[in-house]
């Protein structure tokens, strides 16, 4: 499963390399679209638009997308709105016609996944800014993958054995054979060292 943020070319990279991913647009951009469309329809402070992206968003929620299409739809053909409104409603409808087959959230909410991409962006600000984004940093691709996979196998508690696995492929290529598993005393020695 991938979550994007609705832009093409994040998509394009995901589709690419993946045969056939799931891939679900993040809902707080369907909901930014919602309150651009909101407030060129309504205005800004019109007590009515929370309640307008609130009904709006919930047939998207559940798997009603067509729907909230056709009464977008039918909202750019109102007569008082002007070429203003009109035009947000039509880039809001493209939007969401352009990321139909992306619209899984009632799977994903059925099956207790997150619907947002906050926990992936945070995240990566963790595992990856914290550490590859101090000034003066310069890194080839090959060297910050391989800086992240290791941040990753600290984050995650998988250090000692990451560095097992590790020691017995490097002995396998040094000498034909696996390593056998390290006396007491040769852990200590390490985790002393370490």
């Amino acid at each position: 499963m991938a979550r994007t943020d609705g832009a093409e070319a994040w998509q394009a990279q995901v589709l690419t390399p993946l045969p056939e991913p799931t891939v679900v647009r993040d809902v707080i951009h369907a909901t930014a679209d919602r309150w651009d469309t909101a407030t060129a329809l309504l205005g800004e402070t019109h007590p009515h638009r929370t309640t307008w992206v609130r009904t709006s968003l919930e047939p998207v929620l559940s798997a009603e997308p067509d729907a909230v299409i056709a009464a977008l739809e039918a909202e750019a053909h109102e007569p008082p709105w002007t070429a203003t409104p009109r035009q947000a409603v039509r880039r809001t409808v493209g939007y969401y016609q352009r990321n139909r087959p992306y619209r899984r959230y009632h799977e994903s909410l059925a099956w207790g996944w997150p619907i947002g991409t906050g926990v992936v962006e945070g995240a990566g600000g963790h595992l990856g800014n914290d550490r590859m984004a101090p000034s003066g940093m310069r890194w080839t691709n090959a060297g910050a993958q391989a800086v992240l996979d290791l941040r990753a196998v600290r984050l995650n508690g998988q250090w000692e054995a990451s560095w097992q696995f590790h020691r017995q492929r490097q002995h396998a290529r040094l000498y034909g054979r696996s390593a056998p598993a390290p006396t007491l005393a040769e852990a200590r020695a390490l985790e002393l060292a370490a």
